[in-house]
């Protein structure tokens, strides 16, 4: 497994190199932002580390780049800061988790390997319709006649427990732990977080799915039309 680190606090970098490296990891790293995209553009990174605050280009606007050119590597956003705006600004820029600085190192080594594992999934899967959209499990999309959209790790299996169980009421614990794995404390307010991001790019390629709250009880999904692997 092959993780990038952007991170412009040299010593934390090398730091947590040595720690993943010690679980066996292959480890790069970049020291600014341009240079870190440079990197992960090349798509060879299972997980990237991606701090926010950073020269030349931020965190955020890194996660924005790789996610409008089609990269769909697991990426998880270190910042200094912790109020819930600069999280949801991270999550909507792309990344697929978040931890505030400072951070253990097991916490951050059970988070790269709940990203890596479900990344890995969703790679093994066919193409499958759901009414009007088709999921591409290796692209980590989905797409209509409208467009095409990547989504982020997460998103995608969000989406991909809704679709398992069309027209039926998924709970919030159910929804967090196929996000995010047991190795994590459940906390409401991500699913919330990221059902909204996939509620908005259904809607950006004219998607026939509407993703229902349930008040107390989850979430369901409804389609146009009835699921089919192709």
């Amino acid at each position: 497994m092959r993780v990038l680190i952007v991170d412009d606090a040299e010593q934390l970098a090398e730091a947590v190199a040595h720690v993943l490296a010690r679980a066996d990891y292959e480890v790069d790293i970049a020291n600014d932002g341009a240079i870190g995209l440079e990197y992960a553009k090349s798509e060879v990174y299972d997980a990237i580390v991606l701090d926010n605050m950073l020269p030349k280009l931020s965190g955020v606007e890194v996660a924005q780049a790789l996610r409008q050119e089609g990269v769909a590597t697991p990426i998880i956003m270190l910042s200094a800061k912790g109020e819930v705006d600069d999280k949801v600004g991270g999550l909507d820029a792309g990344a697929d988790d978040y931890l505030a600085k400072p951070f253990k190192t097991s916490e951050l080594l059970a988070r790269i390997r709940a990203l890596t594992r479900r990344a890995k999934h969703r790679l093994d899967g066919d193409d499958a319709v759901v009414g009007n959209v088709t999921i591409h499990p290796a692209k980590a999309s989905v797409s209509t006649d409208s467009g095409e959209v990547v989504l982020t790790a997460k998103e995608f299996l969000l989406l991909e427990q809704l679709t398992s169980q069309v027209d039926k009421i998924v709970s919030k614990e159910t929804l967090f732990h196929r996000a995010w794995g047991h190795e994590m404390f459940s906390e409401d307010k991500y699913v919330e977080v990221y059902m909204s991001f996939l509620r908005k790019k259904l809607r950006e390629i004219s998607a026939n799915l509407d993703i229902k709250a349930v008040r107390g009880l989850g979430y369901k999904l409804t389609v146009g039309d009835y699921a089919k692997h192709v």
